[in-house]
């Protein structure tokens, strides 16, 4: 196992390497330099005085990959690929491009925590609730219940988030007045602000959930080995949960798994509307704001994520089936 994650690791590290060289080829050759000056320094008239010296506080005023008036190593390293793209690869991500000139590695190391106080008890209920009402559905199978389940679960899928986010504010933020309609608080007061996005994308995503592992479920459910089970005596619930539910993680783990990126990356729309100060609302005020030093930090993050999430689960899959051997 050890020499195959290794392996894994070293392909993760090309991907990186061609992802980082390629986010880099198509920001500079859509944009240079001074496009960018401009897009930042914004108004109609801007002069080339003011192009040159906000790229000279940011550094870049140098050439792009190759700098002839230095010598030896200077000549890579004192160049705007050194120094805002093969840094990335140490996870120096240097500072924005926007008049404040934030610290990106700490708005990230800061926001990453606001994400993740959203992201992962919304994981681990989505997971839950999703496998629980799936199992209901697969239990009373062929009866109203089912029925009625799956037309649920179209419908909520069918629904965009949006309207979650917008009857939702509505409902339970002016009209019943139970939590906050935006905003966020550190410490234990972030509960109050966290529970209405936490609820509210788990309803917009448990029907596709639900839907997809009820499927899962339905194929486990007519092999061979649930009906040796079944022939043994063994009570329905005892084959849902010990058989079903155990040979159908693999597909589950795959599914949920792919979700990860987005816990520590964090969810664009919903921290958008509710004015959390997560990594996914800095995404959105980098776009927004045409802060592409910003966006290339994270289209770098999200990638590292991708890979390493990728690892984790095929590792995960060693652990739920033991006839899985990575070689």
């Amino acid at each position: 196992m050890a020499n195959y994650i290794l392996r894994r690791l070293g392909y993760g590290f090309l991907i990186l390497v061609g992802v980082n060289l390629l986010t880099f080829f198509l920001f500079f050759t859509v944009n240079t330099p001074d496009d960018m000056a401009r897009l930042n320094i914004g108004g109609k008239r801007v002069t080339q005085e003011q192009i040159d010296k906000w790229k000279g506080e940011r550094g870049y005023d140098r050439p792009l990959y190759w700098n002839q008036q230095e010598e030896g190593a200077a000549k890579i390293t004192r160049t705007v690929l050194w120094e805002r793209s093969v840094s990335l690869m140490v996870l120096d991500f240097g500072r924005s491009d926007s008049a404040r000139s934030v610290d990106i590695g700490h708005e990230v190391a800061t926001r990453m925590g606001v994400s993740l106080q959203l992201a992962v008890p919304l994981f681990i209920l989505q997971l839950i609730v999703s496998i629980a009402f799936s199992l209901m559905l697969v239990f009373f199978r062929h009866s109203r219940i089912d029925f009625w389940g799956v037309v649920l679960c179209v419908l909520m899928l069918s629904i965009s988030s949006l309207f979650y986010i917008i009857v939702g504010q509505f409902l339970f933020s002016r009209v019943l007045r139970l939590v906050p309609i935006s905003g966020y608080a550190p410490g234990l007061d972030a509960v109050r602000f966290l529970a209405l996005p936490i609820i509210l994308s788990l309803l917009s995503r448990m029907g596709g959930e639900a839907r997809l592992y009820r499927a899962m479920f339905l194929e486990e459910i007519g092999k061979d080995y649930v009906r040796t089970a079944r022939a043994k005596g063994l009570s329905e619930q005892v084959v849902l949960f010990r058989h079903v539910l155990r040979n159908a993680m693999i597909p589950i783990i795959t599914s949920a798994g792919s979700y990860l990126p987005y816990v520590f990356l964090g969810s664009l729309v919903f921290e958008s509307f509710f004015g959390i100060p997560g990594l996914g609302a800095f995404v959105i005020e980098a776009i927004s704001g045409q802060d592409f030093a910003i966006v290339r930090s994270m289209v770098f993050l999200g990638s590292m994520l991708y890979i390493a999430t990728n690892v984790l689960l095929d590792v995960a899959y060693t652990w739920v089936d033991p006839r899985v051997r990575l070689a």
